[in-house]
């Protein structure tokens, strides 16, 4: 039986999690959003990377931790508090053993190698690659999750480690770029063009797109490339702007204070595992096909893109391609293998989970903000492409 702890007083809540990255930024807004809505919580947090540490002040009196683990000397740190914890580790290899102590907070290696995967394949490649970091066992799950996908799909996959000069201090710093950046180079232009790379994050996505500027290969008709973090100011800083994995930070964040929240009063036993999974994949300029060799097909593409979220059909995209539908459908599957409809379809869904995800709006507003012509075909095409109503699909990834 579980014993009730009472905290009196406002709970004392350390938040070891770096602000530089988007990955801390958004764990910390879904537990500012836990804390507003179920606290008060008095927060410290200090601005910065992953060199936390815990506050010094004798008078702090915390009474829990929300930490991004480093290190051995780190955990060994934490542990020593006595302080309800809920953890997540970078070395991901070493989980195993430690759930059963305090809450953890894992990160699905596994299903972010295949979503990268799939949004490659829509593509129509045949040919793939992934990059990531040597020594760093999220990477490596990623990577393995990745090739598997694509072995399924009946592609074979190359792979290249790059070596961080320590990524838990300095994790923009890559030991020796300059020698490492023409090995870089060296390795894409040896790659069948044109290839979809699968970047470990978008850090490492960003070394990629330097090193294709640098080998003069064009992104995405020689590369199309997609990271993972969707960090906004790091993508759209990239050139050309970055595609990236979502991950649903904000909602991981909420379910870890909530859990910790039930550590600190007894409520709940250690544990319990707060997943981080990814969402949908944010397309930008870099996996962004539209620039595709035919120009009657391009137009398309670039038509749909821009106004699937009106009520446009099939006719209105072979009106601009100005080709005859016959010829634009059989050069549409020659390019991307599927439909124009498929694409108009697959264009709205995209807006409508941004929509559902980034803003407040009804369902309804939603369905017709990205094109759909009523509610009710809105829940049927969506809940058949993702597995789930649009409601159900919104309350996931707030928790």
């Amino acid at each position: 039986m579980t014993r009730t702890r009472r905290i009196t007083g406002i709970p004392q809540v350390a938040m070891l999690l770096e602000t530089s990255t988007e990955y801390g930024r958004g764990l910390l807004r879904g537990i500012v959003r836990y804390s507003r809505l179920h606290g008060p919580w008095a927060l410290y947090v200090a601005p910065g990377h992953l060199e936390q540490a815990l506050p010094k002040a004798k008078s702090w009196g915390g009474t829990g931790i929300i930490a991004r683990v480093r290190s051995p000397e780190m955990a060994k740190l934490i542990r020593g508090t006595g302080l309800p914890v809920v953890a997540s580790f970078l070395d991901e290899s070493h989980l195993s053993g430690r759930a059963d102590k305090f809450g953890e907070i894992c990160t699905n290696s596994a299903a972010i190698g295949r979503m990268a995967a799939a949004h490659l394949v829509e593509k129509n490649l045949r040919h793939f690659a992934f990059c990531g970091f040597l020594g760093c066992a999220w990477s490596v799950r990623r990577e393995e999750a990745f090739a598997q996908y694509l072995r399924e799909q009946g592609f074979p996959c190359q792979a290249r480690r790059i070596k961080l000069a320590n990524w838990m201090r300095r994790p923009h710093w890559i030991e020796n770029w300059e020698d490492e950046q023409p090995v870089l180079v060296d390795w894409l232009k040896s790659l069948p063009k044109p290839v979809g790379l699968m970047a470990c994050n978008d850090i490492c996505g960003r070394e990629v797109l330097q090193a294709c500027a640098a080998g003069k290969l064009r992104v995405p008709d020689d590369v199309v490339v997609v990271g993972v973090d969707n960090d906004e100011m790091m993508c759209e800083l990239s050139s050309p702007p970055l595609s990236s994995v979502a991950l649903g930070l904000e909602k991981a964040g909420y379910e870890a204070a909530g859990l910790l929240d039930g550590l600190m009063s007894g409520s709940l036993a250690g544990g319990h595992v707060v997943p981080v999974e990814p969402v949908y994949v944010v397309t930008r300029q870099s996996s962004d096909l539209s620039a595709q060799d035919d120009p009657s097909v391009a137009t398309a593409l670039r038509f749909i893109k821009n106004y699937a979220g009106q009520a446009i059909s099939v006719p209105d995209v072979v009106e601009q391609a100005r080709v005859s539908r016959r010829t634009l459908e059989k050069r549409f599957s020659r390019a991307l293998g599927r439909s124009i409809g498929s694409e108009i379809t697959q264009c709205r869904l995209e807006r409508a989970k941004r929509l559902l995800l980034e803003t407040d709006m009804p369902s309804y507003r939603v369905a017709t903000g990205s094109g759909f012509g009523s509610i009710k075909t809105f829940n049927r095409v969506f809940r058949g492409a993702a597995g789930v109503s649009p409601r159900r699909f919104r309350q996931n990834s707030e928790g």
